[in-house]
């Protein structure tokens, strides 16, 4: 009797230890998860930023400076739901820009138009990479979350279900191919 009792306790601890585990790292991915998007705010931000800067800075023709210009300023203050698609138009709005290197090099040619042209292909290059590993942490703790012993004992607590930031980020050709970025 005492060895079946001493069975079932050291049962029960050993399901205790492993929800525990369990409810530990589905704490982690979250906390990663909000890492992730703040990394990824901070480098949608800083695309936006660099692009707006470009656009008043009177290099470009009239009309690619307003396209940019409104394309970044929407991106800046998209409302969450809207972000996806605000970033999604800013990135279409620097292809159409920056199609063709004649642009980039007409930027490269004014005084500071290098370093300008430098921290934008480095600000359109890190945008994907920040929301890939948005998305990996994401996919990582939906896949944690749909375990029934995650969903059966509620060890997700209260948290919103994560969700994956979709976006078109394609990097013009003309920035993408840019040396030392």
């Amino acid at each position: 009797m005492t060895a079946t009792l001493i069975w079932i306790v050291v049962g029960l601890v050993l399901i205790g230890l492993y929800l525990s585990w369990t409810a530990g790292r589905l704490d982690r991915l979250h906390a990663r998860i909000d890492a992730a998007r703040a990394a990824l705010d901070a480098q949608l931000v800083r695309r936006a930023s660099v692009t707006q800067e470009l656009a008043t800075s009177g290099v470009l023709d009239p009309a690619a400076s307003i396209v940019l210009y409104e394309a970044a300023h929407a991106a800046r203050q998209a409302e969450e739901e809207q972000r996806e698609v605000a970033e999604s138009e800013l990135s279409a709005a620097l292809r159409a820009v920056f199609s063709e290197t004649v642009q980039i090099e007409a930027v490269r040619e004014v005084p500071g138009g290098e370093d300008a042209t430098l921290e934008l292909a480095q600000a359109v290059r890190r945008v994907p990479m920040a929301r890939r590993f948005h998305n990996d942490a994401v996919r990582a703790a939906r896949a944690l979350r749909r375990h029934r012993t995650v969903r059966w004992f509620r060890l997700a607590g209260h948290a919103p279900f994560p969700l994956a930031f979709e976006m078109d980020d394609e990097a013009p050709v003309a920035l993408a191919d840019r040396p030392g970025t």
